[in-house]
């Protein structure tokens, strides 16, 4: 399935935008694990894991 229908879906029943609907989108297609280049890098979107933590801050190892 594309990405775009699934966004459309995240945006009519959860009202998520383009960037979380985004990372769901790789979740659903991909699993939790990014590119390594993301790990680290400092960026907004830039983690100490490879991991994508699906639920939630609260339970990140810090």
């Amino acid at each position: 399935m594309k990405a775009g229908r699934i966004l459309e879906w995240l945006k009519e029943d959860y009202g998520l935008g383009r960037g979380h609907g985004m990372a769901l989108v790789h979740v659903i297609k991909r699993g939790p694990k990014i590119d390594a280049k993301h790990v680290g890098s400092g960026g907004s979107h830039s983690d100490a894991s490879d991991t994508l933590w699906l639920d939630g801050k609260a339970t990140r190892p810090q």
